[in-house]
């Protein structure tokens, strides 16, 4: 019987110039991310159901946890159930959940049946974006993978002023029985597109498959990626460097995470993204209607939350630029005061181009911290990578919580 020889697919994938293969992937991760937007217009969507009597402060403040909620056990299992059926598959069904969630979503016939649904689209989405930012790594080379996975990020953020504005653009034209609706649908059809394309030109990750014993299989999808990367090129690839160190890789217990040095790091990512999690969903589903609460009407409610919403590309943006010339404490800690001084002055403004202003500012604070809140990355896989940077970071109960206090706001 033939020995299979192991493809060693890292070394590999790292050895590769950067080329159209890259930006393919690169491609269609950013626009899966770009257009999952179903969290983003969570608080449009809260805006044009308040203006139509389905919801209150309290029932807000139930869709809001709801939502979380369901990226939590998304973000528990998603990891999981990549790490069993593999990058391309997991994307493809995450995909595939929160697209049925949005569109049986948008046919809600009252506020208790879209609240399941939208546990569902928590689901869907929290298990994506566990799926899209760590998965994609793999097909990066290490060189610039942090590079690479930025680009991504920023793109990413696109989704929270992009969806905004067409909210803003459909205020006049729809009712907002339909309004709210058409915001769930467009999402949806956009995702079916990423989903089209990740089915025609997702390849499965070499890396994973080596991972998983099946050395024939990652070798047949590496040669394919090679030769087009030599296509593409018009040169050879370098040579291979393997590095030996005649180690095997460890198997991580979960139990490892909570003790010594993996203990505090836990513990310091836990609590910031808690703090920033509660603080960004708070923010992106409460603004609208905290806008309406305060007698401002909806069409300059959504207008405000829009150009507020530019401040998390914007943000994205400035931290990829600074972020390796500031020490992590210093710009992490430095963000975090400004953020809680501008959200006091924030919560005072009663002049539609201060709130504006230091609304866009705030939003720029807050995803500067988020892009630079990833503090450390294990080598694990995926599936610690989510618990440790996902699920402490989304408990949900701290959301409910908080969210529950502003149910006495106006």
């Amino acid at each position: 019987m033939e020995q299979i020889t192991k493809p060693h697919c890292g070394a590999r994938l790292d050895r590769l110039p950067d080329c159209r293969w890259h930006s393919s992937m690169f491609a269609i991760v950013a626009f899966g991310l770009l257009v999952c937007w179903s969290n983003a217009v969570g608080g449009l969507i809260l805006a044009h159901l308040k203006a139509l009597g389905w919801t209150d402060n309290s029932t807000t403040a139930t869709f809001s946890a709801i939502t979380t909620a369901g990226m939590f056990l998304g973000a528990l299992v998603g990891g999981i159930i990549g790490d069993k059926t593999g990058r391309r598959n997991a994307f493809i069904l995450y995909e595939a959940i929160h697209i049925a969630s949005m569109v049986v979503g948008a046919f809600s016939p009252n506020m208790d049946f879209l609240i399941a649904c939208r546990f569902v689209m928590g689901v869907g989405l929290g298990a994506l974006l566990v799926t899209l930012f760590a998965g994609f790594t793999e097909y990066m080379p290490g060189r610039n993978r942090g590079t690479w996975s930025s680009r991504v990020s920023f793109i990413g953020n696109w989704s929270y002023p992009l969806c905004s504005l067409i909210a803003m653009g459909l205020t006049p034209l729809i009712s907002a029985e339909w309004n709210w609706r058409v915001q769930l649908l467009i999402p949806a059809i956009l995702s079916l597109i990423a989903t089209a394309l990740a089915w025609r030109y997702f390849p499965e990750s070499p890396r994973w498959l080596e991972s998983r014993g099946r050395y024939q299989e990652a070798e047949k999808v590496m040669r394919s990626i090679e030769e087009g990367v030599i296509r593409q090129t018009g040169k050879p690839l370098p040579p291979v460097v393997i590095a030996d160190d005649g180690k095997a890789p460890q198997a991580v217990p979960y139990s490892a995470l909570l003790t010594g040095v993996l203990l505090k790091r836990v513990i310091l990512g836990s609590c910031v993204l808690i703090a920033m999690n509660v603080v960004q969903y708070t923010l992106i589903n409460w603004l609208p209607t905290i806008f309406m609460t305060q007698g401002i009407n909806l069409k300059d409610s959504i207008v405000l939350n829009t150009m507020s919403m530019f401040g998390a590309p914007f943000g994205i943006f400035i931290a990829m630029l600074v972020m390796d010339k500031i020490p992590r404490k210093t710009m992490g800690v430095g963000l975090l005061i400004l953020i809680a001084v501008l959200g006091y002055i924030y919560s005072l403004q009663t002049s539609m181009l201060l709130i504006t202003l230091i609304g866009f500012f705030l939003i720029t604070f807050v995803y500067m911290v988020l892009n630079q809140a990833r503090l450390f990355l294990l080598k694990t896989q995926i599936k610690k990578l989510a618990w440790v940077m996902n699920v402490p970071g989304r408990l949900w109960l701290w959301e409910a919580a908080c969210a529950n206090l502003n149910r006495g706001i106006g």
